[in-house]
C-alpha cells in the first residue's frame, strides 16, 4: 500500500522504517489542493514516489510543487511518468522549437495576437479543452516569467461541488448533455484563428462524469467552452442558460476553490476530469510579462452516472503519443 503523509513541508522526503519514501503533503484548502515537498521533478523518480503522487492527485485534485529547476524536456519526462502526452493543443501553431508538446501561456504571445497584453487567451472558469471529445486527462504547468505580484490561479474541486448539490439537483444534473465548443479567441484573419475554425471542435458531455480512477462524480460544466454554446439537450436556449448560470455558480462556490500564488520554479499539475481552473486576469493592466508553459496527458471519453458516453460532434479526437 503507498503511504502518504500529511506533514508541513520539508526540505527532503523521508524514508519509512521499510526504507521507503513517504512524500511530505501538505493540504492547501479545505477541500482542495496540497503543497509535495522534498521530491526534485528533474530527477529520476522511483515507482512508490510516482505512485505517491498519483495517488495526491486524485485525492487533492490539485497538487503544488515549489523550487523546481526544469526545463522542457525535463516537465516532458516527469508528465510521461502518468500517461500519453497530447500536442501542445489543438489550436496551437508555435510550440517551442524541438518541444512539440508545450504550450506557451504567454503574455507576450497574447498581446500580439490580440493586440492586448493578458494573463491567459480565456479569464473564465474552465476545464482544458472540453470542446474535445476526450479533454485531457490532466495538466501540468510551469512558472518561468512571473509578474512581481499578481497572476494567480484559482481551482475548483468539481466533485465536492456536485457532492454539496441537493439531490434533487444531482438527480436532474446526472441526466444532462451540454453542448461544449471552443469559442474564437484570436483577431480576424490571424493564423490562430483560421486554425481554430479548421478545427472547429465541438461535443456533447454528460454534465456529470464519473472519474475513471475513483468512480467519483463530478459537475462537468466548464463554463469557458458552454457559454458559447448555451445548449442543454431537449431544453430551449432559454432554459439552458437558466440551468447553466446554477451550475456555474455552484461549481466556482469559494469554499470549493484554492488559490496558488506563483513563484520561480513552481509547478502544477492538477486532475483536469475533476477540476475547473480560473487565470486571475488582475497582472495584465501592469504591463509585466507572465510566461509559464503547460502540458496535457491524453484523456479518456466522459461517461455519465448510468453509463452513456460523450458524443464526438465535430473535430477529432486529441490523441498522445
Amino acid at each position: 500500500m503507498t503511504q502518504v503523509q500529511e506533514n508541513p513541508v520539508q526540505e527532503n522526503p523521508v524514508p519509512d522504517r521499510a526504507g521507503t519514501t513517504v512524500l511530505d503533503i501538505a493540504p492547501s484548502a479545505g477541500y482542495i489542493g496540497a503543497e509535495i515537498g522534498g521530491v526534485d521533478l528533474g530527477g529520476p523518480l522511483a515507482p512508490e514516489v510516482v505512485d505517491q503522487i498519483r495517488n495526491a492527485l486524485h485525492e487533492y485534485k490539485v497538487i503544488f510543487f515549489r523550487d523546481q529547476r526544469i526545463g522542457h524536456a525535463e516537465q516532458i519526462a516527469f508528465a510521461r511518468l502518468f500517461g500519453k502526452i497530447t500536442p501542445a493543443h489543438p489550436h496551437e501553431e508555435r510550440p517551442p522549437a524541438g518541444f512539440p508538446e508545450i504550450l506557451p501561456i504567454d503574455s507576450r504571445r497574447y498581446e500580439e495576437n490580440l493586440g492586448r497584453k493578458r494573463t491567459s487567451y480565456d479569464h473564465s472558469w474552465h476545464t482544458d479543452v472540453t470542446a474535445l471529445v476526450n479533454p485531457p486527462a490532466a495538466s501540468i504547468l510551469r512558472a518561468d516569467i512571473l509578474p512581481p505580484y499578481g497572476g494567480d490561479t484559482t481551482w475548483t474541486n468539481l466533485v465536492a461541488a456536485y457532492e454539496g448539490l441537493p439531490q434533487e439537483l444531482r438527480d436532474l444534473a446526472d441526466t444532462l448533455d451540454i453542448k461544449h465548443q471552443f469559442a474564437p479567441r484570436a483577431a480576424a484573419g490571424s493564423q490562430r484563428a483560421r486554425k481554430i475554425s479548421e478545427a472547429n471542435l465541438v461535443a456533447y458531455h454528460p454534465a456529470v462524469r464519473v472519474h475513471p480512477v475513483t468512480g467519483e462524480r463530478a459537475l462537468f460544466v466548464s463554463p469557458g467552452f458552454t457559454r458559447g454554446a448555451r445548449e442543454i439537450r431537449g431544453f430551449s436556449p432559454e432554459q439552458s442558460e437558466q440551468i447553466l448560470r446554477l451550475l456555474w455558480q455552484e461549481a466556482t462556490r469559494i469554499e470549493y476553490t484554492v488559490r496558488f500564488r506563483w513563484a520561480p520554479g513552481s509547478v502544477a499539475f492538477w486532475d483536469n476530469r475533476a477540476t475547473a481552473h480560473l487565470a486571475i486576469g488582475d497582472a495584465a493592466h501592469l504591463g509585466h510579462d507572465r510566461v509559464l508553459y503547460r502540458v496535457t496527458l491524453e484523456g479518456d471519453i466522459p461517461i455519465g452516472v448510468d453509463g452513456r458516453e460523450s458524443e464526438l460532434v465535430s473535430g477529432e479526437p486529441f490523441l498522445g503519443s
